[in-house]
């Protein structure tokens, strides 16, 4: 008589767990000062370029001359002295003494920083202004590029840089720090403060929206809800934005609404998470 114990039969496969999702997904719509760092980042490093530099900005009258090789009492070699008109003397700065005041405005002796400064602007300002979408972005770059290879086929960049050199524009060390400082501390409360208070809040079942600032929050039922990400603007969102974009949200049923919220961060990730929210609401609306 057999005592063999009969084998366990096998314990059914414990059900997967299904990855945990975040509750509440808040989308934040940015205003375009946003793209405006590149403008106050260059100008804190053009700043410290212009105070390194070790040069003084001074202006001087008309009819100001220099005169070579010329002896002076305190000094035992010849020096090079700057003759201004007796009529240009009266419009000197000078201290409470009547002496006239040496320089002491720091800027830097190239126009390099000027004019990088300036056309940064220029560009920022054109392309938070300018929208080129998808293929338009494609379409810009190679007409650019296009441009520059005939230019250099016909040998007209000399010209042209020769031309630029002309172009002379010095800003002194306290423009550089007026501007950036002044752009920084707006940038920092738009985008801490104002800018927060405008968004969009994803939560399982329930979309909350507030497009104004003061005004008071509403509800709308994600049930039948379509949420787009606009083709981006490879200028805009990319180069300036770091991974931003602009979102269009569509609710459903007798509260249906657009809603456009342009400038957020990481939309392509929130778009993502969005869409898994959706989906899972719906699996257990479905169960």
């Amino acid at each position: 008589m057999s005592t063999a114990k009969p084998a366990p039969s096998p314990r059914p496969a414990a059900a997967p767990i299904p990855p945990a999702h975040k509750n509440e997904i808040r989308i934040i719509s940015h205003s375009t000062l946003f793209y405006w760092w590149p403008v106050w980042a260059l100008g804190f490093l053009m700043a410290l370029v212009t105070l390194f530099s070790g040069q003084y900005m001074i202006t001087v009258p008309a009819n100001s001359t220099f005169r070579e090789n010329v002896e002076l009492k305190d000094i035992k070699e010849p020096r090079t002295v700057l003759v201004i008109s007796k009529d240009g003397e009266k419009h000197l700065n000078k201290d409470t003494n009547g002496k006239p005041v040496d320089p002491h405005l720091h800027m830097a002796s190239s126009k390099t920083p000027g004019v990088l400064f300036c056309i940064v602007i220029l560009l920022v300002i054109t392309i938070t202004n300018v929208p080129l979408r998808g293929l338009w972005s494609v379409i810009v770059i190679t007409l650019i590029l296009s441009i520059s290879i005939i230019l250099a086929i016909l040998g007209k960049w000399d010209d042209i840089l020769e031309r630029l050199s002309l172009l002379d524009i010095r800003i002194n060390l306290g423009g550089y720090i007026l501007i950036a400082t002044v752009l920084f501390i707006l940038w920092l409360v738009v985008i801490l403060l104002f800018d927060k208070q405008i968004y969009m809040v994803f939560t399982p079942g329930q979309l909350r929206v507030r497009l104004e600032i003061g005004e008071a929050e509403t509800a709308y039922d994600t049930t039948g809800m379509t949420i787009q990400k606009q083709r981006s603007d490879l200028f805009r969102h990319w180069f300036l934005g770091l991974g931003s974009g602009d979102l269009i949200v569509n609710t459903a049923g007798a509260q249906a609404h657009h809603f456009d919220m342009p400038n957020v961060l990481f939309l392509g990730r929130k778009v993502r998470e969005i869409e898994e929210m959706l989906r899972s609401r719906q699996v257990v609306s479905g169960q």
